[in-house]
Formats: C-alpha cells, sequence, structure tokens
C-alpha cells in the first residue's frame, strides 16, 4: 500500500528528494537523495505508487511502496514524463518519432484538449475564424472523428484570437475562455475575454459575467456540477455558476486572480498572486462562510494535497529567484511547515504525491486554527506612496476601488436574488449606455460639462475666494478644474464604465490635488 500521508517532492540546486507529509515534515528516506543539477524531470503514478524521474543519464522508476527499482531506461534526451492510468506504460517525450494512430481531417485546427478520466475519451478541438466566418469549439468521441454527424458539440463565437479550454473531470462539458489581442472598444490594454460552456449533450451557452474586465482563472469543482469564475477589473470578483451558468453565489470584489478548489470540492481558494500580495481566503462552499484569511507573500506555486487538508505554496526559479522555499498550510491558516532555500541555492519545482480519488474521506469543516509550532509571521504591508507635501498630514482613509462584499454579507435591502443571464446582460447594457451619453456631453463641451449633484456631505469642499495675487488665483483655478475633473471620471466610472489608465491616474492625485490647493488658500 502507499504511505497514509503523502510524501511531498522537492528539485532544486540541492538535489531531487522527498519530504515525508504532515504531521513529521523530515526528509524520507524512502528515495535516496539525487544531487546535481541534471534531475530536469520527475513524475508520479495516477495512484502514487511509482515514481520515474531522469538524470541526465536514464529514466528510472521505483515502486514507492517498497522502494525497489523497476526499471531503468536510457533515455538521456527525455524531457517530459507520464505514466498510463493502469501503470503499465510510461510515455516519454524527446524529438518525435512516434506513428498516428487516428487522425481528425479539419482544416486549420489551432488547438485541442484530450477529456481526462476512464474511457470513452472524448476531445475538444478548437478552429480560429477566418474572412468574417466565427470560430468554433467542437468536442468529438474517440475514435469517432469520420461524417458530418460525429461531433458531439459544436458552439461558434466571434471575437477569438486564442481559446483555453477546461473540460470538467466526468468529461460532460468544456469551458472555454475565447481572448482577443487587441479590445477593439478600448476598454483595456490587453484585449477582450469572454467565457462560454460547451456540453456533450449539445447543450451550449455564453456565461454572462457581471464585471468587465479579464478573466483571470476559472475552475471546474470535483463534482462537475459547478464552476468558479474570477474576473473583472481589479477589485476582481468571483462567482460560483451551475449549469446552466447562472450565478449561484456571488464573492464580492477582493485582491484576487486563481481560484482552487479542495481535491473533495468542499473548500474553495480564492488567491491573489504574482502582482498580487498573496492574500487568501478560504471558503466552505457548502454553507458559503469564510474560514481563514492566511496571507503568502511572493508565492508562485499553489496546490491542495490529496488529503484535502493541507495547502502548499511555494516561491521558486526561475519565476523568482530570492527567498525560495515552500509552506505547508492548514487550511484554517496555520503554518505547519516551513523550508526556506539557503540565498545561494534555488528551488526549482515541488509537488505532492497524487492519490487515487477515496484513498482520504473528507472530513468535517473546522473554523477553528488548527495549533502549530512554527511560529506566525506578520504580512508586510506596502505603505502607499505619499507625495513630500503630504507626508507630514493626517492620514485619511480613502480608497480608490471599494470592495464589494460576498452576497451574503451585503446589507438586505428586499428580496435579492442573483440575477438571470437576460438580467444581467440587459444591466450590462443599460449602464454601458449611460456611459457612452455621459462620455459624449463631456467630449463636446468637456469645459461645461455639468457639474454633479451636491450631496449632503460633500467629500471635497473648494473655497470661492481670491488672494488678491493674480499669479495664486490662477493656480487655484486650474487646481479647482483638475479637481472637477476628476469628480466628472469617477462619476463616470460609478455609473460602469471602464476608465483609461491615465484617467486612473489622473483620480489617484486628488489627494495631493486637494492638499495643494488647501495650502494655496491657507496662504490667502
Amino acid at each position: 500500500m502507499a504511505p497514509s500521508t503523502p510524501l511531498l517532492t522537492v528539485r532544486g540546486s540541492e538535489g531531487l528528494y522527498m519530504v515525508n507529509g504532515p504531521p513529521h515534515f523530515t526528509e524520507s528516506t524512502l528515495f535516496p537523495r539525487e544531487s546535481g543539477k541534471n534531475c530536469k524531470v520527475y513524475t508520479f503514478s495516477k495512484d502514487g505508487t511509482l515514481f520515474a524521474w531522469g538524470n541526465g543519464e536514464k529514466i528510472n522508476i521505483i515502486n514507492v511502496t517498497n522502494k525497489g527499482l523497476r526499471h531503468s531506461f536510457d533515455l538521456p534526451k527525455a524531457v517530459c514524463l507520464e505514466f498510463s492510468p493502469k501503470n503499465t506504460v510510461l510515455a516519454t517525450w524527446q524529438p518525435y518519432t512516434n506513428t498516428i494512430a487516428n487522425k481528425l481531417h479539419l482544416q486549420k485546427i489551432n488547438d485541442f484538449v484530450l477529456s481526462p478520466g476512464p474511457q470513452p475519451y472524448k476531445v475538444a478541438v478548437y478552429v480560429p475564424g477566418s474572412k468574417g466566418a466565427p470560430s468554433f469549439v467542437r468536442l468529438y468521441q474517440y475514435p469517432n472523428f469520420d461524417g458530418p454527424h460525429a461531433a458531439l458539440a459544436n458552439k461558434s463565437f466571434f471575437k477569438a484570437d486564442k481559446v483555453t479550454m477546461l473540460w470538467n473531470k466526468k468529461a460532460t462539458a468544456v469551458l472555454v475562455i475565447a481572448s482577443t489581442d487587441v479590445d477593439k472598444t478600448g476598454a483595456s490594454y490587453y484585449g477582450e475575454q469572454t467565457l462560454h460552456y460547451i456540453a456533450v449533450n449539445g447543450e451550449s451557452a455564453v456565461v454572462q459575467l457581471p464585471k468587465n474586465g479579464p478573466i483571470y482563472d476559472v475552475v471546474w469543482n470535483s463534482s462537475s456540477t459547478e464552476f468558479c469564475a474570477v474576473y473583472g477589473f481589479m477589485p476582481a470578483k468571483a462567482t460560483i455558476f451551475n449549469l446552466k451558468c447562472d450565478p449561484v453565489f456571488d464573492f464580492g470584489t477582493g485582491p484576487r486572480n486563481a481560484a482552487y478548489y479542495s481535491p473533495h470540492g468542499h473548500i474553495l481558494v480564492l488567491a491573489g498572486f504574482g502582482n498580487l500580495r498573496g492574500q487568501m481566503e478560504v471558503w466552505d462552499v457548502k454553507n458559503y462562510k469564510l474560514i481563514s484569511k492566511p496571507v503568502a507573500s511572493d508565492s508562485t506555486y499553489f496546490a491542495w494535497c490529496p488529503d484535502g487538508e493541507h495547502i502548499l505554496t511555494a516561491t521558486c526559479a526561475p519565476r523568482l529567484r530570492v527567498n525560495n522555499g515552500y509552506k505547508i498550510w492548514h487550511y484554517t491558516g496555520s503554518v505547519l511547515h516551513k523550508h526556506d532555500v539557503p540565498s545561494n541555492a534555488e528551488l526549482w519545482q515541488v509537488s505532492w504525491q497524487p492519490f487515487l480519488d477515496g484513498i482520504f474521506p473528507a472530513k468535517t469543516i473546522t473554523y477553528q486554527a488548527v495549533p502549530s509550532d512554527v511560529p506566525s509571521e506578520e504580512p508586510k504591508v506596502a505603505t502607499a506612496y505619499r507625495p513630500p507635501a503630504l507626508r507630514n498630514k493626517p492620514i485619511t482613509n480613502s480608497k480608490l476601488h471599494e470592495e464589494e462584499p460576498p452576497q451574503n454579507m451585503k446589507p438586505q435591502a428586499g428580496n435579492d436574488k442573483p440575477l438571470s443571464k437576460t438580467a444581467l446582460k440587459n444591466q450590462r447594457k443599460h449602464e454601458a449606455k449611460k456611459a457612452a451619453k455621459q462620455e459624449a456631453r463631456n467630449e463636446k463641451s468637456p469645459d461645461l460639462a455639468p457639474t454633479p449633484a451636491p450631496q449632503s456631505t460633500p467629500r471635497n469642499t473648494i473655497s470661492q475666494s481670491t488672494s488678491g495675487d493674480p499669479e495664486v488665483d490662477k493656480k487655484i483655478k486650474n487646481l479647482k478644474k483638475k479637481l472637477k475633473a476628476i469628480e466628472q471620471l469617477k462619476e463616470q466610472a460609478a455609473a460602469g464604465k471602464q476608465l483609461e489608465k491615465n484617467q486612473l491616474e489622473k483620480i489617484q492625485k486628488e489627494k495631493a490635488l486637494l492638499q495643494e490647493l488647501e495650502d494655496l488658500e491657507l496662504g490667502i
């Protein structure tokens, strides 16, 4: 039998070795450390009983349960390894020498993705559009590729230079993220993205996302009955959808760009990695209750342990070459183990030993942080830049973006049910038209744009006094003009219009302009 707790495999400049999983975290004697920098690839079998690795000279296979060397092959050029589902075949990738077993005759295929799981296997293929014709994705069941009715499903769409296709675990449906390199509306520098749903029974739909902006991540639940999308300009929105593409739960907005379901599908982690600060939100998605909010700064890798209780985060080279290392967390937010690589070494790869489904049963979710011997670290919070004129002034709590709370934490103003796809589409059209009208008025007469209606407690109060000094009065007038333009931009953003980068930068200068205006008027 395989070990009762998953092993952790670590590959870096210190060599290739294994670490015992929780609660011990000691180096395993099962696999002697392989030193040197030539260990470029390794893999486990699907059930975790076999382990294969390449050392630049040979590909070796051992049995994890009895420590025995099963096979050794002279394949120094192999750079990818994969075991078959029944552990009878090891596939290696090196310069192409395979023969063709079956072929799909379809012109201009740009991409394809095989379905996971057992037979019958399915394949999703993407063909980009050309000369006014739409792009399309078709689903087939292997090896039934021939004939006009061979396709299980077909979904065509415009606005697609490339796609990402995601099968669910049961191979019953595919999510397609269609992307363009350029957004012709000018709303984004990073192109435009849409999300499509295609099922093998022929059903298809466009997933209506309530907030405009990029699609950062889409992930299926292991149940294959729902999926989570992280999308929209920062702070990003996260929403769970069912197979009808209707929203089930809205997590509000926050600093996030990734989502990870636990192996059992009962816990969801929303995280902000990369250019974000590593904030994580751990949610019980059966009761839609927040469990913890840990921070894993500078993380370049995240993985759930097969037991559904522990999480691995790591900082690896070449993405980051400083502060390399890894941490093992409990989902309640406790760090149970931490390993820092020496400053003169690098960590290249770290991963869990896989296990078959059902080996680790799902446990009752706990909300109390589990005890740990690892000292807790307070995350370093980067302070916002303050202009020299404001550094001796009191700090005001003002945000460029107000974060929207999850739907079960919003103030209840009646019976707030998730909007249908049609209602969401109409709402977005209404907001876009309103923003377009406001922009047209501003472009025709920017200096005569309507002044915002007075509020009961105005945020910015501008004095109308004069100094008697023409130069000072001129500066005050210019500052007021800039502040007025900023107010108009904020109104447009509130109406749903997506602002350009330079417009957002103008809004960020509001504090400095107010302080400069105040200093000038105090000198009157």
